[in-house]
């Protein structure tokens, strides 16, 4: 079965694609043909997007479906029309919670970013520029500013978790390549040792990373399975001779390798 999938907000659409995602991710034996579209702000807007569902109804076999976080009342009204089965966020919980609150919400658009605009967006940009200035052992001098510093092999998933951590959370994480040498020394860098109380390590399948090695420097002794399996194998050994905490990101989303390493370390978030 293939099923088109519309997310659909008058937002960034981040929430709506997030939320459908997440359910959708339950359905493994479905196809679906993702569309997001952000910022549907208008009636005009809502109008032609709910003429372009109900066109993709008519020459599909089945319904497309629809996950929303339309706040407007009006352009929700008007998604209403759309020949699809919809998951409307908002209205499945605002009128629950007005109810509770014993208040009318008050339906308006951006009102998140609204509040907190200024010191969580410099808090996320500080974070982001930390992970890039600090991204595979590049700088080590920042070290002490840090939250976390991630360490694992080359192509573990470091880089994308310490960005992640920043653009998200406002965590300042740093990340340290464990290469050969440091491999066949049988020992931790001595810049590591300084900040141990920081470190989380990261490791991954061999033969995943090799696979993910190949598409980088394919045919190479660096994307060898031999190697791979040497430097996983030994790595892991260092991460439990030296007592630092790591999970295997094999089968992990950035964004869950990211939720782990700060539920194990007990790191602050300074977004949320």
């Amino acid at each position: 079965m293939k099923r088109k999938v519309y997310f659909i907000s008058d937002g960034t659409g981040i929430t709506a694609e997030s939320f459908g995602k997440s359910l959708l991710a339950q359905f493994d034996h479905v196809e679906f043909d993702n569309l997001t579209l952000p910022y549907v702000d208008t009636p005009e807007k809502a109008q032609a997007v709910v003429a372009d569902i109900n066109r993709q109804a008519e020459i599909s076999e089945h319904k497309p479906l629809l996950f929303s976080t339309i706040i407007d009342e009006q352009i929700s009204e008007i998604m209403k029309g759309a020949n699809a089965y919809t998951t409307d966020i908002f209205q499945a919980f605002m009128p629950g919670l007005e109810q509770e609150l014993r208040q009318h919400a008050m339906h308006k658009i951006g009102q998140k970013r609204a509040i907190t605009a200024n010191t969580q967006y410099n808090q996320r940009i500080d974070a982001v520029h930390f992970a890039l200035d600090n991204d595979d052992g590049a700088k080590t001098r920042y070290y002490d500013k840090a939250d976390v510093l991630i360490i694992g092999v080359s192509r573990c998933g470091k880089t994308p978790t310490c960005l992640y951590m920043g653009l998200q959370f406002g965590i300042r994480a740093a990340n340290y390549p464990i290469t050969e040498d440091d491999l066949d020394m049988m020992r931790l860098p001595a810049i590591l040792k300084e900040h141990k109380n920081k470190l989380f390590g990261l490791t991954i399948d061999a033969e995943h990373l090799a696979a993910i090695r190949n598409e980088r420097r394919p045919n190479s002794r660096y994307s060898s399975a031999r190697q791979c399996e040497m430097e996983v194998n030994e790595v892991e050994q260092m991460f439990q001779r030296e007592n630092i905490p790591y999970i295997n990101t094999t089968r992990y989303s950035v964004e869950e390798i990211a939720t782990r390493i700060i539920a194990q370390t007990g790191i602050e978030r300074r977004l949320k």
